[in-house]
């Protein structure tokens, strides 16, 4: 009777880290869905407040954005246009991710809807997370279109492609 009390004490305590690990991965997927809901709400606090002071995002075709400051106006125009274009953006449930100790991951897909609900636009992104003073915060922000990137325009015909050789 002993042993198995033992035992199950052991098994008890070995599984609380799982645990854990597994609670933080469910704040981590309502954080996720929290930043889309507010994203297309417009509440651009709601959206900064997601972020690390010290967060990277690293936006498909544009430069590296650094600090929470600089992210907050980032989406602030991003969450205007988009307004402004009719289009909502929605993550897919349950994005693939890990947690160790106080770091985290997700990396899931997302799309781009427009007024009458057809996707515009479909992708894949990933967020890695620190946890600090108990809160789950985004530390970086990468996102991608599936879509192939545009075709790059032909040069025109008798346009010089390499500098011109000197003459003798």
């Amino acid at each position: 009777m002993k042993i198995s009390r033992l035992v199950a004490a052991a098994i008890l305590t070995a599984s609380i880290p799982v645990l854990a690990a597994d609670t933080d991965v469910a704040v981590l997927e309502a954080i996720d869905q929290a930043w889309a809901s507010a994203f297309n709400t417009g509440n651009i606090d709601a959206v900064a407040n997601i972020y690390d002071e010290n967060a990277v995002l690293l936006p498909p075709g544009a430069p590296t954005v650094t600090g929470k400051a600089a992210i907050r106006a980032f989406f602030k125009k991003q969450m205007d246009e988009t307004k402004k274009a009719g289009m909502t953006i929605s993550l897919a449930a349950k994005p693939a991710s890990g947690v160790s100790g106080d770091m985290a991951w997700l990396s899931g897909t997302y799309s781009v809807k427009d007024k009458s609900g057809k996707v515009a636009e479909a992708g894949k992104y990933v967020v890695v997370a620190t946890k600090k003073n108990g809160k789950w915060l985004y530390l970086r922000d990468a996102w991608n279109s599936n879509a192939p990137p545009p075709a790059s325009t032909p040069a025109k015909a008798g346009a010089q492609s390499s500098p011109p050789k000197a003459k003798k």
